[in-house]
């Protein structure tokens, strides 16, 4: 491999990881956001987010410049693909998180209901599957990607239990029915967050083993009759 081309990849690796990084750090104020209703630390989420936007972009400006000077093939190529998948990704994480955080102010107005349930394993999850995925795409590591996807079934499972929490209160609180929305929609970014994580590791496996697996688990689920989880 060129020297020049080498330096250009490490270079991106290290920028793709330190986007990461400012995503774990504002999906972690999201979350803290979450547990105590902080109107104040959403304002600081939502305020920041051009600092992703911007890395994002260059990021992805980045990794087309190497694309079309030094047309790479083979692994070089795939890391490429991979990492500006993974970037889009992080990025849409990021937005989860102001999603989230427009939530909180949203509820933080109102006087608060007395919840049948919490979103702090949810968020804790979620929180573990982008965590791992990042600590896959590190370490170039296939157990903690595939391990991600099976936390997925679980997120997706908690989000299931919220809506059906949230509906049975929808009936008996018909005057929050707002605040009840935005509840419902706060445990949608967490699965949200969820997905793009398991994006993140399904990438991670194509850049290792130079397969595709998306839409396998579904796939796999027809063939055995069973129902989707999507």
């Amino acid at each position: 491999m060129p020297k020049r081309l080498q330096r250009e990849l490490e270079k991106i690796k290290k920028r793709i990881l330190y986007l990461g990084a400012m995503v774990e750090e504002r999906l972690k104020m999201a979350i803290k956001a979450i547990e105590n209703w902080d109107a104040d630390l959403a304002q600081e989420i939502i305020r920041r987010d051009y600092e992703i936007d911007e890395l994002e972009v260059e990021v992805e400006e980045e990794c087309l410049k190497i694309l079309a000077l030094h047309q790479p093939v083979a692994v070089d190529l795939r890391f490429l693909i991979a990492v500006i998948k993974i970037n889009n990704d992080l990025e849409r994480i990021g937005d989860e998180a102001v999603n989230i955080a427009n939530r909180v102010q949203n509820i933080s107005t109102r006087k608060k209901l007395n919840l049948s349930f919490d979103f702090s394993v949810m968020a804790e999850k979620a929180a573990t599957m982008f965590r791992l995925s990042l600590d896959a795409l590190v370490d170039l590591d296939l157990d903690l990607a595939f391990k991600v996807l099976t936390l997925d079934d679980e997120v997706d499972l908690m989000h299931r239990e919220i809506y059906d929490r949230i509906k049975e209160m929808l009936s008996k609180n018909p005057d929050y029915v707002g605040y009840l929305i935005n509840l419902y929609t706060t445990s949608r970014h967490l699965e949200r967050v969820g997905d793009h994580s398991t994006n993140i590791a399904e990438e991670v496996i194509y850049l290792i083993e130079g397969e595709i697996i998306r839409h396998r688990a579904k796939e796999e689920a027809l063939q055995a009759g069973e129902p989707e989880t999507k």
